[in-house]
């Protein structure tokens, strides 16, 4: 878990939110939008949308215009683990699972792949603690 938390003293790491949108509603939203407004440098994930908050929006990981340093699912866990076999394609190491994006199923899946990953913690909240330090 360290490393991936680490990671977040350091406002250039990029961050890929898979299931960004607009709809105020939803986790992918508040996610998206709190990480960029602490200054990361956030990627929109949605194969449904264009942009999300006026930022332009990829359908796929392998779409992005650069490697993120972490791929953060804000998605169900069965789309999650379609995500988790492409970031470990394209070799993306670091998963983070927001609370309600896992399952045994997926959890399973990341430790077969062998990829670093935090499941059932907010990025949002960690981010806060990081940056506080």
């Amino acid at each position: 878990m360290g490393d991936l938390t680490e990671l977040l003293a350091d406002t250039s790491t990029r961050i890929a939110v898979v299931g960004a949108t607009d709809d105020s509603a939803k986790y992918g939203s508040v996610v998206y939008r709190d990480l960029k407004r602490k200054g990361y440098r956030v990627m929109a994930v949605n194969p449904n949308r264009t942009t999300v908050d006026g930022d332009p929006t990829y359908p796929d990981l392998a779409s992005l215009p650069e490697p993120p340093d972490i791929v953060d699912l804000v998605v169900p866990a069965d789309q999650g683990e379609k995500v988790v076999r492409q970031a470990a394609d394209l070799g993306y190491r670091r998963i983070w699972l927001q609370p309600g994006a896992d399952s045994p199923a997926l959890l399973a899946l990341l430790q077969e792949l062998d990829l670093d990953y935090i499941a059932d913690a907010c990025i949002m909240v960690a981010s806060r603690l990081r940056l506080a330090r």
